[in-house]
């Protein structure tokens, strides 16, 4: 790494840093981590036994501090361990999404010409499917597994990084540096790994968090409607499991719901503080 690059990226994290919105997104979002990463110890058994007394308030029992189930499961073990559940879910179904809309879109916004035509259209025929839905269809085809749930949100979500990804090609395609590598004897595929992604990375990776929370929201919905991994707890299950008690111990919705709200929010906030630092223009409006 050069100096230059260095220094570079040492005022933007700096930036970052002073940002108020990123620095409070990326605190919460860690302390989530933190509990997603700490389950095992925290909570060294199975979330679904049953270890207590069913229906129990948060509080009413020292040894289950959240409260139990209509099952008598853990309510805390159950929000520890479906913090891992969603946040892997989430990061695996984004960079599956990620890396497919990048290489649709390079190579779109690269070649131009009836290959950006053909897949355009490829693209445009992909969005025309509600991604919800398609994600369900995806996930009823084989037996509901977390990574087959990550693959299936990561095939619907592509679209939208793939276009953001052309409309950056197409616009660097142009510039002086790649002029200057296409002379020099560069290859195609070395101008778009070394020259031009670096380039168009900033509005990628503000993306990239939408795509988590989104991807995060989605298996919540697929676990609310009983289509998620049954071996695993989940925070979309645990809301599915407890709307039937939802009058006498609405608890056991409202928690993991707050779960998901907290985290979805803090990724947001990372990503809008993100966008400010990485497009100072856009920011100030």
């Amino acid at each position: 790494m050069s100096l230059d690059n260095f220094w570079r990226r040492h005022r933007t994290l700096r930036a970052a840093l002073r940002n108020l919105s990123f620095t409070a997104g990326i605190l919460i979002l860690a302390s989530v981590v933190l509990v997603a990463l700490s389950a095992p110890w925290l909570f060294p058994g199975d979330p679904l036994d049953m270890v207590g007394m069913p229906a129990l308030w948060p509080g009413e029992d020292p040894a289950f501090p959240l409260g139990t189930d209509s099952l008598g499961r853990d309510v805390a073990a159950g929000l520890a361990h479906g913090a891992r559940v969603s946040l892997l879910v989430g990061v695996s179904a984004a960079g599956i999404g990620l890396l497919i809309g990048t290489a649709i879109g390079a190579a779109a916004g690269y070649s131009g010409g009836w290959v950006d035509d053909l897949l355009v259209r490829v693209t445009e025929l992909f969005q025309t499917v509600p991604a919800f839905l398609l994600v369900i269809v995806l996930v009823s085809i084989r037996e509901p597994s977390a990574p087959a749930i990550a693959v299936a949100i990561g095939v619907a979500s592509w679209p939208t990084v793939a276009r953001l990804v052309r409309a950056q090609f197409r616009s660097l395609r142009s510039a002086d540096f790649v002029a200057a590598a296409l002379v020099s004897g560069a290859r195609p595929s070395r101008i778009i790994l070394r020259h031009i992604l670096p380039n168009a990375l900033p509005p990628i990776v503000v993306t990239t968090s939408v795509m988590v929370a989104n991807a995060i929201l989605t298996e919540a919905g697929l676990s609310f409607l009983n289509l998620g991994d049954p071996n695993l707890v989940s925070w979309g299950s645990m809301i599915g499991d407890g709307r039937q008690l939802l009058r006498t111990a609405w608890y056991l919705t409202a928690l993991p719901g707050a779960a998901i709200a907290l985290t979805v929010m803090s990724i947001n906030l990372a990503g809008d503080g993100l966008n400010d630092v990485l497009n100072p223009r856009s920011g100030s409006h």
